[in-house]
């Protein structure tokens, strides 16, 4: 399988960067193909200009290899911290260039764009990783988990994929090395169980 692994943090001694070291390896020790992107690292540009929001202008060239490999992806691993119960604003701005009409969905003939999309991905199964600093009673309570909401209802059913997993690390900020080392054997046993 190829498998897409998109990586928002800007830190590379990160939590979440070691999420996503172990998740390529656990790929490749699988026999699974993997494009990563460490969206932070490559500087990409989160702002979605008004000239992209025409969807009959042409993919702009710097974002055609992401389009591309999005389209052709088997499946996904989305990893990024919680900030405000949102995205960083690299995972945000991905998604509002890459997931574009044409490439992740699409309206029905002579819909104008207020009804459902079809979607268009490939990827059948996709896991999000997330990290928190806030118990996990006090997400659920407080906040009711907008992260799981976003992916699950608002981006990727929408857009075609079938299977959501979903695990959060917390809290990150007070972890022993221990709790780490734990961690990220469920991330381990996660993308093993997942991309079978």
């Amino acid at each position: 399988m190829q498998i897409s692994v998109i990586l928002a943090h800007p830190d590379p001694r990160s939590f979440n960067h070691a999420i996503a070291q172990t998740a390529c390896r656990t790929l490749e020790r699988c026999g699974h193909s993997i494009w990563f992107h460490d969206l932070c690292a490559e500087g990409f540009d989160p702002l979605l200009p008004a000239s992209e929001l025409d969807t009959k202008r042409q993919t702009p060239a710097d974002l055609a290899s992401y389009c591309e490999e999005l389209q052709r992806s088997d499946g996904l691993v989305l990893i990024h911290p919680n900030w405000w119960g949102q995205p960083p604003a690299a995972m945000k701005g991905w998604i509002d260039r890459i997931f574009r009409p044409g490439v992740a969905y699409r309206f029905l003939e002579g819909d104008s764009g207020e009804g459902v999309p079809v979607g268009l991905l490939r990827a059948e199964t996709a896991i999000v990783f997330n990290t928190s600093n806030t118990p996990p009673d006090r997400e659920m309570l407080e906040f009711g988990d907008p992260l799981d909401r976003l992916w699950k209802n608002c981006i990727l059913q929408l857009c075609g994929v079938k299977k959501i997993v979903r695990e959060t690390f917390s809290i990150v900020v007070t972890s022993t090395p221990e709790q780490r080392a734990d961690w990220l054997r469920r991330v381990e046993e996660t993308v093993e169980a997942s991309f079978r």
